[in-house]
């Protein structure tokens, strides 16, 4: 008698996001190298690009393909493009007509660029059918992932044009610290934006609910401490070892003449700053999906787009829908 055949095992997740990662980083690595032994200023734009898409790109590429597959790759490139680059012009021309420096510029900074990275992921998704917080949460992460590669690339650059030339040490120590904290940056606090405007959304159409507005001042104000935790703590540095002297508000992270102390505690304090920031904002992340779970809402991973399969729901908290193929 035979015994009864073996049901053939499921196909292997495709893991994409690992070879684009180490991948570009062997090519940026590489980059680097051939730049300082050579001198050649013509590799600088290459380290750039790399440099700056490369932690980014990786993060929307994991996004995707483990919990965006029924999105179409096409809406995840305009979201990543297109979205980070109408972010990064739109922020840049109001915070020129609207900001001036003072205590509360980081306010403004983080109120701007939040309403502007919201404002191109409506725009770019407001004709699809989708909604429900997975969705959000992807094509969210998506567009602020994208401005922050826009972002990195801008402050590469500026490091890389010294007084005493190219600093090519400048441009890798920037692109490293910027990539490191990219994952609990505008990639963070965009995805929960997005997750809770696609959770909100009715019969595909965004709605400005309370809980929208709630939930855009509040990464707007995690914005605004992440870019002023160096102010923060340069400010508690000064009245904490010279109370005396009569210093600023905020002094743009900036102490004159600081002494060996003074540089520790405001590493310290800065340092601090930063991770109870990204702490907070990856504490009010889990918070969303796990109030999706206790709502019955599917949370695993998603398989791709398939005709044969019949509809589920594609997102935590939305209707059963399913996306169309890419393209129509």
């Amino acid at each position: 008698m035979s015994s009864p055949a073996t049901p053939p095992a499921p196909p292997a997740r495709a893991r994409y996001w690992a070879t684009w990662f180490f991948g570009g980083l062997a090519l940026w690595l590489a980059t680097v190298v051939v730049t300082y032994r050579t001198g050649n200023s013509n590799l600088v734009p290459t380290i750039v690009l790399l440099g700056s898409f490369l932690v980014p790109a990786s993060f929307v590429v994991w996004a995707h393909e483990r919990y965006g597959a029924d999105i179409g790759t096409d809406r995840i490139t305009a979201c990543f493009a297109a979205g980070g680059l109408m972010g990064v012009l739109g922020a840049s021309l109001l915070e020129y007509y609207l900001l001036s420096d003072s205590v509360w510029v980081y306010a403004g900074v983080g109120l701007i660029e939040e309403a502007v990275k919201a404002w191109a992921l409506v725009m770019l998704t407001r004709r699809i059918p989708a909604s429900g917080l997975r969705h959000g949460l992807v094509l969210g992460a998506t567009v602020g992932f994208g401005f922050a590669a826009f972002e990195t690339a801008g402050y590469a650059f500026n490091a890389v044009l010294t007084e005493q030339g190219l600093s090519l040490r400048d441009l890798v120590s920037t692109e490293i610290l910027r990539g490191v904290l990219a994952p609990v940056g505008h990639g963070l606090w965009t995805a929960i934006l997005g997750g809770v405007l696609f959770r909100e959304r009715r019969n595909n159409r965004f709605v400005l609910t309370p809980t929208v507005l709630l939930t855009y001042l509040g990464v707007s104000a995690l914005h605004a401490l992440w870019d002023s935790s160096h102010g923060i703590a340069a400010w508690i540095v000064s009245r904490v070892t010279e109370p005396g002297r009569n210093r600023p508000a905020l002094d743009l992270g900036f102490l004159p003449h600081p002494t060996e102390n003074q540089v520790w505690l405001f590493t310290v304090l800065s340092t601090t700053a930063l991770a109870l920031v990204a702490w907070v904002g990856l504490l009010w992340l889990l918070w969303l999906v796990r109030s999706a779970r206790r709502a019955g809402h599917p949370t695993g991973p998603q398989p791709p787009y398939d005709p044969a399969r019949p509809p589920t729901p594609p997102g935590w908290g939305g209707p059963p829908r399913r996306l169309p193929p890419p393209g129509r």
